[in-house]
Parts: structure tokens; sequence; C-alpha cells
């Protein structure tokens, strides 16, 4: 990779991982893209930074070709439990995309890098060590763009050559970016309220399992697969990824360790609940560590500190 375009930059992946792309290929190499002009004023301020409409394939192939790109991480999405309001926006917005990225990938010789996730996965997967090829048939619009992003990725590797690559990402724990309207959000709001208030209402059940990811290790995920050997890549997309795994319960307690005062509620959204069920508790990576020597450095307690080390409450203004 010598000149990467993130498209969807100003999301919760995207804030994080153009200074990661920027630490390890050079400010001048990374060029930040996205839809909304607030996004992209904020995204200047640390990056080359320009509009982008992901869904207009004309003025994004534009840009391809006008800096010379030839590596694409396109993180443009409608998440989860904000894609079951509106399914047809999300299949528009998610799928438009993906697209988009395939086919002006294929034009110029871009790499491409589109996440996938553990919302691919639905019921009848096994939930416990979830393999790396298995039965996925979700239950929301988010995980049917997913799986639909998994195999068309495929194929244009298969048939056109396109060098796709892509992980499935757990929940992303980060302080860098607000939540983003996902069902693992409760990972991140409850630090916000446990700085500042000492308490939380929780959306997701207590004994709900879901593996989650903190943003330094999904950052080096997505920068060590795209400079994998090609030759070891039996599996391109998509890569189960893991690191923790635990309940809003577990997370709570490693929290009142730091605070003791800290409470929480539960005040159950259905959606949430019903797709917190429907997602592993924690999945099988060994295909990652075997292909392209996948290996996460941060753990549930390490995670905790550095998360209340850093996050803002004034951010959620509080």
């Amino acid at each position: 990779m010598k000149r990467i375009l993130v498209v969807g930059a100003g999301g919760q992946i995207g804030t994080e991982l153009v200074p990661h792309l920027q630490n390890n290929y050079g400010e001048d190499n990374v060029i930040a893209a996205d839809l909304k002009p607030e996004m992209v004023e904020k995204l200047s301020k640390f990056s080359q930074a320009v509009p982008v409409d992901a869904l207009n394939a004309g003025t994004y192939a534009e840009i391809v070709k006008k800096y010379k790109i030839d590596a694409i991480y396109n993180l443009v999405a409608l998440l989860s439990a904000t894609g079951e309001k509106n399914p047809q926006l999300a299949w528009n917005i998610n799928m438009g995309a993906l697209i988009n990225s395939l086919n002006i990938a294929k034009e110029f010789n871009c790499a491409l890098f589109t996440p996938s996730s553990i919302g691919a996965f639905g019921d009848n997967t096994p939930h416990f060590k979830t393999p790396q090829d298995t039965v996925m048939r979700p239950n929301t619009i988010y995980g049917v763009c997913k799986v639909s992003g998994e195999l068309l990725s495929d194929y244009y590797f298969t048939k056109f050559g396109v060098d796709t690559r892509s992980v499935r990402f757990p929940g992303i724990i980060s302080y860098g970016a607000l939540p983003g309207g996902g069902t693992t959000d409760y990972a991140v709001e409850v630090f916000y309220h446990a700085k500042s208030e000492h308490k939380y209402n929780c959306e997701v059940p207590e004994d709900s399992y879901m593996d989650m990811i903190y943003m330094p290790d999904a950052l080096e995920a997505t920068t060590q697969l795209m400079e994998a050997d090609p030759a070891k890549l039996r599996h391109r997309n998509s890569f189960n990824i893991a690191s923790m795994s635990f309940t809003p319960e577990q997370i709570f307690a490693e929290i009142r360790k730091r605070i003791p005062d800290f409470t929480h509620k539960y005040n159950i959204d259905p959606v949430k609940a019903k797709i917190a069920a429907s997602w592993p508790d924690c999945m099988d990576d060994s295909a990652a560590r075997e292909e392209w020597g996948w290996n996460p450095k941060w753990d549930l307690s390490k995670m905790v500190d550095d998360m209340l080390l850093h996050v803002d409450p004034k951010k959620l203004n509080l």
C-alpha cells in the first residue's frame, strides 16, 4: 500500500484508522473521505480530507484517480440497531458503497478492505467458538449486508482478481469516537456514564456474552491483514478475529473495581436484546492466527483502565 483512501472516515473506526495509517505509511499518503461536511472539516485538522459520497460512483472514482490510490478502506455502513429502523436505507447505503468500491477497485487495480462483523452470524450459528466456516443466517439487515458483502468480495477476487480482504469485527470499544447505533454500544457508553455520573442504564440483558475488541487491536488487525502475504490467505472474506468476550455484568464488575460506588440498572431494548442473543458468545479465530499471525494484545482489565483514563464525558454532554 502506497496511497490509501479511507471512505466513511468520520465514523468510529475511521477517525482512529486514519492516524494509524498515517503513522504506518506517512501523512501525505492517506486521504480521508466522508459524506458529511462537518466530518470532512473535522478530519481536515489532522489529515488530507475530501468530501465523497460513496453512493456516487463517478465522484468516488475521480478521487481514486486524482490521488493515485492503490488501497481503499471502505468503512461506509449503517450499524445494526440503526439499520433495523430503516432496512431499505441500510441496504442501499451498505451495499451501494460496497459495489461501488468493488468496481472502482477493479477499474483502478486497488486493494480493498471492507469490514464484516459478528453480525453476519445468526441464531442457527454455533455460539461458542463460532467456526470460521459455518452457517450464516443473520436476522438483521446489517447482518444480511455483511454476508452479502463477504460473498461479493470473494466473487470479485475469484472472478476479476480484485485483492479483497476483510475481518469479522467483534464489538469495537474505543474512546476516539462516540457510539454509532450498534448493539455493542453499551460497552462504550458505560465508561462515559461511569466516569461522570457513577451510574448507567443498560439496554442489553445482563447475561449477554458478546465478542469485543479494543480499538488498538482492531486497527492493528486491519493493517496486518492488508500487509499479509496473499499466498498464505486461504480465507479472504472474511476472517473471524477474537480478543475478549464478556457480559454486561462482567464489564460492570471491572468498572466497579475502579469506581466502587458505580451502580447500574437494566432498561432492556427488545431490538438490541434479540440481536445480541443471535450473535456469537465467542469466535474461533484460529484461521486468522494461522494465516496472517493475528495476536491481540488487550484484555478486559487493561482495556477498562485505559478507557477510564481517556474518555471525556463532555462528548455525551454529561
